[in-house]
């Protein structure tokens, strides 16, 4: 039976819901807060759900809600995405609010449950939107596993393939190159073999010395 972490159902899924059920949280938090005809810079703001609320707080709510709810539609990578970027700035906003009140910088009418709110709130976006995808290891089967990859490593092995001959006339130059180093480095070779790597030996790049010895040796070989 496949696992959560490595069933791409079953995360998609994950990911969809929880950022819809928190979206959905918002919209029935900002909807009412909007309703009760608030103020809309107050700094005390007026009880609902055991919390504060004023009317910027509930069209930010509202505003916030639509983009989880939207990206849980459009698909579950959108929706993890979202969900860790938006549990983030709740934390950030528990963080930085929690210094405002009793301020008149307090524009969104926070108070303690606001902040413990906040602060859970984005636990859980970024716990569940991260869970499976920005885990340490994930399984080879798991949708995000090539995520994982360095950048650095994935343009490494992308070097090393443009890197390998390709083709009969490639690989034949790139035989006829290595031997032709081989014999001038033992001693060998000729005069014109040694004047053609000359000319190739100032070109670091591998798939491009092989074409330029291709082009000077026309078949791609030389031979003593």
């Amino acid at each position: 039976m496949p696992s959560l972490g490595s069933d791409p159902r079953l995360l998609n899924g994950l990911h969809r819901v929880s950022s819809a059920l928190i979206g959905v949280t918002l919209w029935v938090f900002g909807g009412l807060g909007i309703t009760n005809n608030l103020d809309f810079f107050s700094t005390t703001g007026a009880p609902l759900f055991g919390m504060t609320t004023n009317n910027l707080l509930s069209a930010v709510s509202l505003v916030v809600g639509t983009v989880l709810v939207a990206a849980a539609v459009r698909g579950g990578r959108m929706a993890s995405t979202v969900s860790v970027t938006v549990g983030a700035l709740f934390m950030l906003s528990g963080v930085v609010n929690v210094l405002l009140i009793g301020t008149p910088y307090n524009i969104l009418s926070f108070r303690m449950p606001n902040v413990v709110f906040s602060l859970l709130a984005g636990l859980v976006l970024l716990t569940l939107g991260g869970y499976g995808r920005f885990t340490g290891r994930l399984p080879s089967d798991n949708p995000y596993s090539d995520e994982q990859r360095h950048p650095v490593d994935a343009e490494g092995d992308e070097d090393r393939d443009q890197r390998l001959p390709h083709g009969s006339a490639d690989i034949e130059a790139a035989g006829s190159l290595a031997e032709t180093e081989r014999l001038v480095a033992s001693g060998g070779g000729t005069d014109e073999q040694r004047r053609l790597l000359a000319e190739v030996g100032s070109i670091r790049d591998l798939a491009e010395r092989r074409r330029a010895w291709q082009e000077l040796t026309g078949r791609g070989s030389t031979h003593a």
